[in-house]
């Protein structure tokens, strides 16, 4: 079977009804859609960006997921989403700053 994706971004996106500590407080839904933009804008193949709920990661937060390798990453702006994307997929190389 032909590869669908090469890499599948989950971004936490979920926002918690108890008031504690959720990615949603931290932008992570404006941080995800600049990255499905920027993935889009840069032409990148077989990459595909999606919302999650919890990730139960939520002390780390924002966090995304990388798959198919599980790479877990905290970010905090436009600057972190551009260099995932310029290393991580675009070169293959692990943003060893950012990993949770």
């Amino acid at each position: 079977m032909a590869e669908i994706y090469k890499y599948h971004l989950f971004f936490c996106t979920h926002l918690r009804d108890d008031g504690s500590q959720s990615c949603a407080e931290d932008d992570a839904q404006a941080l995800r859609d600049y990255a499905k933009q920027r993935v889009k804008a840069l032409n990148i193949a077989k990459v595909r960006v999606n919302n999650a709920g919890c990730l139960n990661r939520c002390k780390l937060g924002p966090i995304m997921v990388i798959y198919p390798e599980g790479i877990w990453y905290q970010y905090h702006d436009k600057a972190d989403i551009d260099e995932i994307i310029d290393s991580h997929l675009m070169q293959g190389k692990i943003v060893k700053r950012l990993l949770k």
